[in-house]
């Protein structure tokens, strides 16, 4: 229902977009790179909600608070195949639609909406944190954790600047490996265990190291610990936020870095229930390591999140331009209205 009702809205939207379009033009299209230049032009308010129905269709897709309540569900229903595509791609599709065609065919109205979707984005940083903090199912937790992620890079793409936006790209990149790496982690082990509940584990460090390594050091990932991807993009995100002239307030910074110290408390808190203390459950004594070919598909990931971390040059290279076309279509110095 989510789905349907949002994409129907930004179907209307290219409609009225497109007729809107064919008065310059002389005809009526859909090619992007046309509307692109006639987007900006169109009259204030009529921009305003061609942007809300675009924006509204892209925020189901991202998840944004308050439209996250799907999220959990569909992760938690999900094989762990679906989960890591879900997080490493899909989820994706919401963000890059905000900056691919919200910012640029809508740039007033992007500035005038800046502040309020700020505002949502930074109360789901706060509120995915503090609701993974007391789930009981690992999955769950992971899968709130993606609100609170996913806020950070909704607030960089808003915040309009040159680092924010390319925090938030990057931050797509490193939630698709750190959060996709707890999911597959998550997975190995209700292979083996068949339950996903946190009160069922404890004490499998010295039966499991293996797995338990590779489960702090995405946990670790996660968090944004300085050295892993993570750190990189929350960084900037944070940076360019404070910097931000449509913005213009370093309250949302300051209630954004809350959320880091937040997933430090729910990831860290689940690892220590899980892996630490004594063994409760009999069951776990018999439990296998990893195996070769889980390593492999792991050893991959942890490869990016060191090289993200790093050096992160090789990949902000790449956003560079990009990040720095779409500030210029969004924030020029004058525009003619189409009335």
């Amino acid at each position: 229902i989510y789905t349907m009702f949002g994409s129907l809205l930004m179907l209307v939207a290219i409609i009225w977009l497109a007729i809107y379009a064919s008065a310059p033009l002389g005809y009526f299209t859909t090619s992007l790179p046309e509307l692109y230049s006639v987007g900006p032009q169109v009259e204030k308010t009529i921009q305003d909600w061609m942007f809300l129905a675009f924006a509204f269709s892209f925020a189901i897709k991202v998840p944004l608070f308050p439209l996250h309540t799907w999220l959990p569900d569909a992760h938690v229903q999900a094989p762990t195949a679906g989960s890591v595509i879900l997080a490493g791609v899909l989820l994706k599709m919401g963000t890059y639609g905000l900056l691919r065609f919200c910012l640029p065919l809508f740039p007033q109205a992007s500035i005038t909406f800046a502040p309020y979707i700020s505002v949502l984005a930074v109360t789901g940083i706060i509120y995915g944190a503090l609701v993974a903090m007391v789930q009981k199912d690992m999955k769950k937790l992971v899968a709130y954790s993606s609100v609170a992620h996913l806020g950070f890079v909704v607030l960089g793409i808003f915040a309009m600047t040159q680092e924010a936006v390319q925090g938030a790209i990057i931050q797509m990149i490193n939630h698709g490996l750190s959060t996709g790496a707890l999911f597959l982690l998550v997975g190995i082990i209700y292979e083996r265990t068949h339950t996903r509940e946190i009160s069922d584990y404890g004490g499998i460090a010295r039966i499991v190291p293996v797995f338990s390594f590779m489960l702090m050091f995405a946990s670790l990932s996660s968090i944004g610990l300085p050295g892993l991807n993570g750190f990189v993009g929350e960084f900037l995100i944070l940076l360019g936020a404070f910097k931000s002239p449509v913005l213009n307030n370093w309250w949302y910074t300051v209630f954004a870095t809350s959320g880091v110290i937040f997933a430090a408390v729910y990831l860290l808190w689940m690892y220590q229930r899980v892996v630490f203390g004594e063994v409760k459950n009999q069951k776990l004594t018999s439990l296998t390591d990893m195996n070769f070919r889980e390593i492999l598909v792991m050893v991959p990931i942890f490869i990016f999140i060191i090289w993200i971390g790093i050096y992160p040059g090789t990949f902000l290279k790449v956003s560079e331009k990009t990040s720095a076309k779409i500030i210029e279509q969004v924030l020029p110095s004058n525009q003619v209205t189409i009335k």
